[in-house]
């Protein structure tokens, strides 16, 4: 874990200088700034492999920094709100975030997030949580084909109409998890645990969200909303 740099952009003192001290405790590298502008600086100039980001920050704002950050690279992104009810949790995602935590934070509960969305990514490794599709032996067969729609499941490449599709690693790891079992109703708390590695309750929005925008780019069509269930891929 020592080598894991965190980026985070938080512009209250005391949260930012209490963060960063937890965090080095727990042996990450962790690059603090104050505002969304050098924030964006510091992510091209460090790359880290996470970045943390207050959603309200001066000079460039949370969710414009993640969608900057999103157009260069899919490094994981994990926002920081105070209202866990408010619209910025939404926008924050849609923007590209991969999960967000709600302020006041523990700081154990924080870390145990970051690392979570660091084992999906591939950048760490921890206890706990349960396994995914990504983590299970091969699908039979390296690629699947529902379609238009291919997915390779070794390679991890996604083509529509013959064409590559970019996905996140987030994104890429929900359609494993649709793919592995095709015309299967999978409930929103199932993929929270499958694909965000919770292992407790958590915020079905995060999951609403990526469905959205794993449709916007495989179509619109072939994840099935089942009302009151959850969602299937169609096959």
């Amino acid at each position: 874990m020592a080598d894991t740099h965190v980026l985070f952009v938080e512009d209250d003192d005391v949260i930012r200088e209490a963060t960063q001290l937890a965090l080095e405790r727990d042996g990450f590298e962790v690059t603090a700034v104050p505002d969304g502008l050098t924030g964006l600086e510091k992510f091209r100039a460090d790359q880290p492999d996470i970045a943390l980001l207050d959603v309200m920050v001066p000079g460039l704002d949370g969710v414009s920094l993640c969608r900057r950050i999103r157009d260069e690279s899919t490094v994981p992104v994990i926002m920081l709100s105070a209202r866990a009810d408010s619209i910025d949790v939404v926008l924050g995602l849609e923007a590209g975030a991969d999960d967000y935590v709600t302020k006041p934070f523990d700081g154990a509960v924080l870390v145990a997030r970051i690392r979570a969305v660091l084992r999906r990514f591939g950048h760490a490794s921890g206890p706990g949580g349960g396994a995914s599709a990504a983590d299970e032996e091969p699908l039979e067969g390296s690629v699947l084909t529902f379609g238009d729609l291919e997915v390779d499941t070794e390679g991890m490449e996604v083509r529509k109409g013959g064409r590559s599709v970019a996905l996140t690693p987030t994104e890429m790891r929900l359609l494993l998890e649709f793919s592995a079992a095709p015309g299967t109703v999978l409930s929103r708390d199932r993929l929270l645990e499958r694909v965000w590695d919770y292992g407790w309750g958590g915020d079905t929005r995060v999951v609403d969200v990526h469905v959205q925008r794993l449709r916007g780019k495989i179509g619109q069509d072939r994840i099935e909303t089942v009302r009151g269930f959850g969602y299937k891929l169609r096959g």
